[in-house]
């Protein structure tokens, strides 16, 4: 994505200047005001925030990047030194010495030396949105505007272990389904590349009348190994088409908005993307976040383009001065049993708990579905392998099996 310098002000009319990621100045716009500032001026810029400091291009590219088990372990190790009185620029100063992370330490280093320049923690963690997003650092403003900040800290670890335990068990769930189809693809492959074309000298011998399936594979195989550079360039140029046009906005919000109606693994993106949703809404109602700034920094959080703009949809409805259940059913992504308990939170003024409850019963759907999604792709692969031997079975053995009466009586 490309980079933008901006100038903003915060609520205490300080201007901040730096360099920020995004899709487009819009995006930018709601970074800004997510964080708390107010924008002024926002232009492209071809340079990223992350100063180099003089290092070489190959120290540059063998750098660990930042991962975030990183800023959970920071979010924990602040908590921890905030709680116990430690002053927070010597808080830092130690955990940029124990970092193991030596990227992770620049970026301490750097917020380190933002804060002894007068600026606040949140506008120095922004000269670093790769690192910190959006919904992180408007936790942190508004800790710093409550003086909680030790009570926010303690959150946002909570929080990123959730959202890191779904991931992992996503990514585990599809771990053995992507290898099968992988080996899949892999055998067909050598199968047209190298074992048909021996077959294929074997039939010409013969000269024998060969079955419509066999001739077809023969067919197939000889158009593969002799235009497969071709086919790999079309194959290339289709990806890295597919790649240009989901990174555009109207091709990621048509992609996004397609993976929720796959089969399986639609629901259960969905559902994974509303639990996170339900936890980080609740956590920012918790921490005294305004319920219009909460949906703005939530919806940015979101992983899913067609979801986040329901959810922006959601706070214009709330600026509009409409409630949350009727912006919730216009929506158009909640159950009704969601919806009931959204109804029954915002009645009783107990909205984050319930959205703590929600995301709680998103997380144990996920989880089924999850343990359960093994057993639903089994029948499709075992489907789709049994049609693969059996064309290979009428294409190669039949023939193979008239043979001895190709023999007797050649052409």
């Amino acid at each position: 994505m490309p980079y933008f310098a901006y100038k903003a002000r915060n609520a205490k009319g300080e201007l901040l200047q730096g360099v920020l990621e995004g899709v487009d100045s819009g995006a930018i716009a709601d970074q800004l005001f997510g964080s708390g500032a107010t924008p002024i001026e926002i232009n492209p810029s071809r340079k990223g925030p992350a100063a180099t400091g003089g290092e070489t291009l190959w120290a540059r590219l063998n750098a660990k990047k930042v991962t975030s088990m990183d800023v959970q372990l920071f979010s924990r190790q602040i908590y921890t030194l905030l709680k116990s009185g430690v002053p927070i620029m010597r808080g830092l100063a130690g955990l940029q010495e124990s970092a193991i992370n030596k990227s992770f330490g620049k970026v301490i280093k750097d917020l380190r030396e933002s804060l002894d320049a007068g600026r606040e923690l949140s506008s120095s963690m922004a000269r670093h949105p790769k690192v910190f997003n959006p919904f992180y650092l408007s936790m942190v403003r508004v800790g710093e505007m409550t003086g909680r900040l030790e009570d926010v800290f303690l959150r946002l670890f909570d929080h990123l272990e959730f959202d890191r335990d779904m991931r992992e068990r996503v990514k585990t769930a599809l771990r053995y389904p992507s290898f099968v189809v992988i080996a899949m693809i892999i055998a067909m492959v050598i199968v047209n590349m190298f074992v048909i074309p021996s077959f294929a000298s074997v039939f010409k011998q013969f000269g024998a009348e060969l079955p419509l399936m066999t001739r077809i594979l023969l067919g197939t195989s000889e158009f593969t190994v002799r235009y497969w550079p071709l086919m790999a360039g079309m194959g290339a140029s289709i990806v890295a088409g597919f790649l240009k046009w989901t990174r555009s906005t109207r091709g990621r919000l048509t992609w996004d908005r397609y993976k929720l109606r796959l089969p399986i693994a639609g629901k259960i993106i969905h559902k994974a993307t509303m639990a996170r949703f339900a936890r980080s809404f609740a956590l920012s109602m918790r921490s005294g976040v305004p319920i219009v700034q909460a949906l703005t920094v939530v919806s940015q959080t979101a992983d899913n383009a067609y979801l986040s703009l329901r959810i922006e949809q959601m706070r214009d409805g709330v600026e509009r001065g409409e409630s949350i259940l009727r912006t919730s059913t216009a929506a158009n992504v909640f159950t009704p049993i969601v919806l009931q308990m959204i109804a029954v939170g915002e009645e009783s003024g107990s909205l984050d708990d319930l959205m703590d409850e929600i995301a709680q019963m998103y997380e144990r759907e996920v989880d089924y579905e999850l343990k359960t999604l093994s057993s639903q792709i089994e029948p499709i692969l075992i489907t789709f392998l049994g049609v693969m031997v059996l064309i290979l079975a009428l294409g190669i053995f039949l023939p193979i099996w008239d043979l001895g009466k190709a023999a007797l009586h050649p052409q």
